[in-house]
């Protein structure tokens, strides 16, 4: 997606990066409103509806800030689209709700197709990591958690209160454990690591 135009609606996710309120506010005055639509219309309510924005808006928060998004398509087409698969995968994993799929008339375009799939791929591969972290013993939990808060592994040894060569060795063990659950979980295929 290099060669491509970032669109002007880049400003929504420089605004949800910068945690500007205007922005965001912005985003639930013009984007909100047909997506609890959607979903009210699609065996859902006001409430699920919130927590899917809410879940979408941290995903693109969290591949802006970790994978530099850039937006080539309109923020609406984009983010309606994250949302409606949330709620899609949402209503799968309940199986007993039927399901009115009420095509939008939005014109959505390659673009918006392909960035809500990446951003959609993205939230899944971190709820993997998630799901996996959450697996782990609480010793590597804490050393990693410290990693990602500290930067310095001098830093990171004094305040577990270990030895800076413990730190390292025990952390180099605790990123293999986490491949490994990740690697040899189910999931792992189906996203494409």
């Amino acid at each position: 997606m290099s060669g491509k135009k970032i669109h002007e609606d880049q400003k929504y996710i420089e605004g949800l990066l910068n945690n500007n309120s205007f922005i965001i506010q912005a985003i639930y005055d013009k984007f909100v409103p047909k997506v609890v639509n959607y979903i009210k219309q699609n065996s859902g309510d006001a409430d699920k509806a919130q927590d899917i924005i809410q879940e979408t808006i941290v995903t693109i928060y969290n591949q802006a800030k970790e994978q530099d998004l850039k937006l080539t398509c309109p923020f609406d087409a984009y983010f309606f689209l994250l949302c409606k698969r949330k709620w899609l995968n949402a209503l799968k994993k309940n199986k007993n709700k039927e399901v009115t799929i009420n095509e939008e008339v939005l014109s959505i375009d390659d673009d918006a197709q392909e960035l809500a799939f990446e951003t959609s791929l993205f939230g899944e591969k971190q709820a993997l990591f998630n799901e996996m972290f959450q697996k782990m013993g609480t010793a590597c939990k804490d050393l990693i958690k410290a990693t990602f808060k500290i930067k310095s592994m001098e830093d990171v040894a004094k305040s577990l209160g270990v030895t800076y060569a413990y730190a390292r060795k025990k952390k180099s063990l605790c990123i293999g454990q986490l491949t490994k659950l990740v690697q040899e979980s189910p999931k792992f295929n189906q996203l494409n690591f």
